[in-house]
């Protein structure tokens, strides 16, 4: 049987299993107030149908977290791609490289200059302006010296932890940094974040660098701009390294270029 067969034959059930997972997935947020989200959202819903409006329980699909007084947002994801977008628009660069970076600000970045974006978990997308290929950071597909413009947001850190599948390596970050400088241009710009503060290992998912160590990792680079996102999620622009001194989870934004 073909998988369009199969969900031809079974659509009641797998309706039937998506509607379940709707109205579970909420108590895996907080399963202690999601049951009182639950009577809100009743109430809402009752008050809805009698106002005249037609919604069926089977069709429910809730969403119990999304009244909050502002918007919210990753502070880190959200400036690193203001951060990047705006240093690739004065550069007025006709081509760009990412290793990795959030899919959302690569989309973006797109719209602007031609986009080739590498992962290790290729990228499935048409859109015009960006290209994307299968790649592992340890291991990049370009020849040395050869990328003008380079980016690679909240990336390294992950690499030899296995949260994305890689193969488990204690020198993973080192070994990437090194593979990110080996194919930056002469004069070629390299836009790196990664989270700053109190050193340590959160194994499988990240690891934390002191600002002094990245540029250890980056000794063959010439710092050119530094900025941060600190604990509480402000941006702090143009700054010097020693300002991010003391964080304990933050964002550095780093414009390293190769002399």
């Amino acid at each position: 049987m073909s998988l369009k067969e199969f969900i031809r034959s079974n659509s009641k059930l797998l309706k039937s299993a998506r509607t379940i997972r709707n109205w579970l997935n909420p108590l895996y947020v907080n399963p202690i107030t999601g049951w009182l989200e639950y009577i809100r959202l009743f109430n809402d819903w009752r008050f809805y149908c009698a106002l005249g409006g037609i919604a069926y329980l089977g069709e429910f699909f809730p969403c119990l977290y999304d009244r909050t007084q502002e918007t919210p947002f990753d502070a880190h994801y959200f400036y690193q791609g203001a951060w990047l977008s705006r240093r690739i628009g004065m550069a007025k660069i006709a081509k760009h490289v990412d290793i990795g970076s959030s899919v959302l600000t690569i989309s973006v970045l797109s719209a602007q200059v031609e986009t080739l974006f590498v992962d290790y978990r290729p990228l499935k997308v048409s859109l015009p302006g960006l290209t994307s290929i299968a790649g592992n950071i340890l291991d990049l597909p370009f020849s040395d010296d050869s990328i003008a413009s380079l980016s690679c947001l909240h990336v390294i850190e992950h690499i030899g932890l296995g949260r994305y599948g890689d193969p488990i390596d204690p020198f993973g970050s080192i070994k990437a940094a090194l593979e990110l400088q080996r194919i930056v241009s002469r004069d070629g710009n390299l836009f790196l974040s990664l989270p700053i503060g109190r050193e340590r290992v959160c194994f499988n998912a990240h690891r934390v660098h002191a600002p002094v160590s990245v540029l250890e990792l980056f000794s063959d680079m010439e710092l050119i701009e530094f900025s941060f996102v600190d604990d509480a999620g402000l941006y702090h622009e143009h700054q010097s390294v020693d300002a991010a001194i003391g964080l304990e989870y933050g964002c550095g934004l780093f414009h390293f270029q190769k002399s």
